[in-house]
């Protein structure tokens, strides 16, 4: 295995706020989610130099994440997770990306989750 399929930043647990929900009225009120974002960068990181130019800026993804969770209703979260891992790859040097939902609305259950996986990643 590569380091640069080795190479991976994660960010587990952001909460982030999103009016989703099938029922018109789960769509009313944002309500909180949890993203777990797992990033495989182009670039491994052997001879970053400890600069965060040749790094991703996971503040600035976790940012990105919270505007697009906000930006609009969807019914779904497999809409939300999709949308997001796009703007990741768009938006930073990614050879891939895997995306978690997790909507904490069923009655004794700790979360709902679904997970993408988008590019070449592990």
């Amino acid at each position: 295995m590569s380091e640069l399929e080795n190479d991976l930043i994660e960010i587990k647990g952001l909460g982030v706020a999103s009016r989703i929900g099938v029922p018109d009225d789960e769509r009313a009120v944002a309500q909180r989610l949890e993203l777990d974002v797992w990033m495989w960068p182009e670039r491994g990181f052997r001879g970053l130099g400890d600069e965060l130019g040749g790094t991703v800026d996971y503040g600035a993804v976790a940012e990105r994440c919270r505007e697009v969770a906000g930006e609009r209703e969807r019914r779904l979260i497999e809409t939300l997770a999709e949308e997001v891992a796009e703007v990741l790859l768009a938006g930073w040097r990614l050879r891939a990306v895997r995306v978690t939902v997790r909507k904490f609305i069923l009655a004794d259950c700790g979360s709902v989750a679904v997970t993408v996986q988008r590019g070449g990643g592990s």
